[in-house]
């Protein structure tokens, strides 16, 4: 073999040996499994129910003969829902909400609606929650007038008409704060606004708990308010997924 010959046969397995390792580094790399970032699972839940003890009040009798659309929509013996005790002694109608432990942190008002109703002649939810800038949403499901006139003091209070069934509006809220809304039109209508920065709220229905979800683990102060009986607080402590679970207790009258 000539001396050029002995070149270009070392120039060849050079290359050959260059492309053979570099073909193992590829596959070196592809076989590598990718790295995904852990979700975070830092958050927590309260749970909870608020109890009644004692006697409540007479629920008042609702007397709608002044408007026989009203009257006629109701088979039965309506009654106020200023004070509701459920059938397992808890207490309906409850705003449970955090006050303290979320250290600033602000958050986006979500998409969903809330739907305020007029049906029956009654507001629907009679207590509701709602973030600051989510839509507020009323409607007047009966073939009456109504109104809506809310009694807020740090948002913007509006009284608009509605006399048409099926009639609706949109409004937001921009503060916190809790208030009152009445119907002029029908004076026993009434209900409860209140107005949160944060997601982290509930209201008791029809077996007296409340959960508040998705919290980051840490220590709050939670609130309770009812429009007859006022407020109380506790301090909970929220372990990283885990459930908190409390319970609050009114008390009414004692004694017979």
């Amino acid at each position: 073999m000539t001396r050029g010959n002995l070149y270009s046969y070392g120039i060849a397995l050079i290359l050959i040996f260059a492309l053979g390792c570099g073909g193992e580094k590829k596959e070196e790399q592809a076989a590598k499994p990718a790295v995904t970032p852990a979700k975070p699972t830092g958050i927590g839940t309260i749970a909870g129910t608020v109890n009644f003890t004692g006697k409540a009040p007479r629920a008042a009798r609702l007397r709608m003969n002044a408007d026989p659309v009203c009257l006629k929509q109701h088979t039965e013996t309506v009654y106020g829902q200023a004070v509701v005790v459920n059938d397992n002694e808890t207490l309906r109608h409850v705003l449970v909400y955090v006050t303290e432990g979320l250290g600033g942190r602000k958050f986006d008002a979500p998409e969903e609606k809330v739907i305020f109703d007029q049906k029956g002649c009654m507001y629907t939810p009679h207590m509701v929650g709602i973030q600051v800038g989510q839509e507020f949403v009323v409607k007047n499901g009966d073939p009456t007038l109504h109104n809506v006139h809310t009694l807020s003091k740090e948002n913007k209070p509006f009284n608009i008409a509605q006399p048409k069934q099926g009639m609706t509006f949109t409004r937001k809220f921009e503060t916190p704060e809790r208030f009152r809304v009445k119907c002029e039109v029908h004076t026993w209508m009434n209900a409860y606004v209140g107005v949160f920065a944060h997601p982290f709220y509930s209201v008791t229905g029809d077996d007296g708990t409340f959960e508040i979800v998705d919290l980051p683990a840490g220590e709050y102060t939670i609130e309770t308010w009812h429009e007859k009986y006022g407020a109380q607080t506790m301090t909970v402590t929220v372990g990283a997924a885990e459930t908190a679970t409390v319970e609050f207790t009114y008390e009414g009258k004692t004694g017979v």
